[in-house]
């Protein structure tokens, strides 16, 4: 497989997770992807924001949220993000640390 043809494919399935996360599965709250996988969808605009940066596109935090998620970020919060219990918040604050700030 040519890098063309591959980087292809690689876009194609991180737009259909995107799509999955975004539209199929809404209700999935961040808190529970980030304390099961290690990710949720703020890390994946992160990554996008990263990548861009890789390449000299500089997208400001809000900017790369906003473009993932296709909406501001607070009007995606508003529509679909419940209130977490106390486990799941320090199950979040174990997760965050491993996954992300000791990167």
């Amino acid at each position: 497989m040519d890098d063309a043809t591959r980087t292809e494919i690689e876009a194609a399935a991180f737009r259909r997770l995107r799509q999955h996360l975004m539209e199929d599965r809404p209700d999935v709250q961040n808190i529970d992807l980030m304390n099961l996988a290690g990710f949720c969808r703020n890390c994946l605009s992160r990554w996008y924001q990263e990548a861009a940066a890789e390449r000299g596109i500089e997208i400001a935090k809000d900017e790369a949220r906003e473009i993932y998620y296709g909406m501001p970020y607070d009007q995606w919060r508003a529509q679909n993000q419940t209130e977490a219990d106390d486990a799941k918040k320090a199950a979040f604050k174990t997760a965050f640390d491993e996954n992300v700030l000791k990167k």
